[in-house]
């Protein structure tokens, strides 16, 4: 590549950052990564920040350096939902200890936290930023509804009419309510999954 190649498609400082984070255990991430979380374990489990960890990710979510932008970190405990074993009146293979699975998933449910934590507030969109043996972390933009800097902004300005603002998080309408809804799927093998599976189950009756 010639230098006049270099020079006429530059790649830009997001660029970098984004592709740092592919591989966040072979680049620069991992240690910043063991170094932050020293913090996060002691901090609470949903932390208003003043910016965000990963600038390329939250901006291609939504977010905006500007007023009436929040960025929240939120922890999740990972691992199964393992239940106390049952010594009566089953079989082995009934009693129901292992392998059982939520049909939401731990980003959805630190949406959902954080909802619940700032309800004048409306989630837009999170991403993941880290994780040990034990937690998962995640941040999550937030959008106030009643702030002038927000409602004139064309941009950004639908959260504050009608539904928009209520329960967001909690409808599944974030980009990962709507992974786990089954909405990035079309055509064969996802038939039922629009408006909803159950309004589908609903019209079936």
């Amino acid at each position: 590549m010639d230098e006049k190649t270099k020079t006429s498609n530059p790649r830009s400082m997001y660029a970098y950052v984004r592709e740092a984070w592919k591989r966040p255990d072979k680049s620069y991430v991992k240690q910043l990564q063991w170094e932050r979380q020293i913090v996060w374990r002691r901090q609470g489990t949903v932390t208003r920040i003043e910016h965000p960890t990963r600038i390329d990710r939250a901006r291609t979510l939504g977010y905006k350096a500007k007023q009436g932008y929040v960025v929240v970190r939120v922890k999740v405990r990972r691992g199964g939902l393992r239940k106390h074993r049952i010594s009566k009146g089953r079989r082995a293979k009934r009693k129901g200890i292992s392998k059982i699975t939520m049909k939401k998933s731990l980003q959805r449910i630190a949406e959902e936290r954080v909802a619940k934590k700032y309800p004048n507030l409306v989630p837009l969109n999170s991403y993941w930023v880290g994780q040990d043996g034990k937690r998962k972390w995640y941040e999550v933009i937030l959008v106030d509804p009643d702030h002038p800097v927000i409602k004139s902004d064309p941009k950004i300005n639908w959260v504050t009419r009608g539904a928009n603002r209520n329960n967001r998080a909690g409808r599944g309408l974030t980009s990962a309510g709507k992974r786990g809804r089954g909405l990035r799927n079309k055509g064969k093998g996802a038939e039922k999954v629009r408006p909803s599976q159950k309004a589908h189950d609903r019209k079936a009756r």
